[in-house]
């Protein structure tokens, strides 16, 4: 049975090579390292299994800014789990709890970067009906928004801009 719960120090060293893992690279789990020590509030979740860490879910705060205003929101990234545990639901399970934190938090609006087939099942529309855009040239359905409380975009548009971590990946 799959257990999802809050990241602790303890879990730092598997979360890395998790992400290692997942990614083929040290890039996401270097940004995970980053956002922990310079990103403040952010979410990070773990999906155990028999006493291992198979899944992690991290979301950090951007900014979304128009000439007329700028609010606060949480961007999904990244999300993993390990290979040979794929394809077997524990994704969805970190994206709907993690949603559920945000909102549990009092954070209102998700962005995330990623496959357009996969989170429209979790609320996530693509950003642009929303007008709300990446500061990163990025293929349009690939860029989404989710609200976790109706009309928490009503009247907000702008420019999605992330911690500068994530310009280093």
């Amino acid at each position: 049975m799959i257990t999802i719960r809050a990241e602790t120090e303890a879990d730092h060293a598997a979360v890395r090579r998790l992400n290692e893992a997942a990614f083929e690279s040290a890039a996401e789990a270097d940004l995970v390292e980053a956002l922990r020590r310079e990103a403040s509030p952010y979410i990070s979740l773990v999906a155990e299994l028999d006493k291992e860490i198979v899944g992690h879910i991290f979301f950090s705060p951007v900014s979304i800014e128009s000439a007329e205003e700028s609010f606060n929101a949480l961007g999904l990234a990244p999300m993993a789990v390990l290979p040979e545990y794929q394809n077997r639901g524990i994704g969805s399970q970190l994206v709907r709890q993690g949603l559920n934190e945000c909102l549990r938090l009092g954070h209102d609006v998700v962005v995330v970067l990623g496959h357009a087939q996969y989170y429209p099942r979790f609320g996530f529309v693509p950003a642009s009906r929303r007008k709300i855009s990446s500061e990163y040239q990025v293929p349009e359905e690939v860029f989404m928004v989710a609200e976790l409380k109706t009309g928490a975009l009503d009247g907000k548009q702008g420019l999605v801009k992330y911690h500068p971590a994530f310009g280093k990946v």
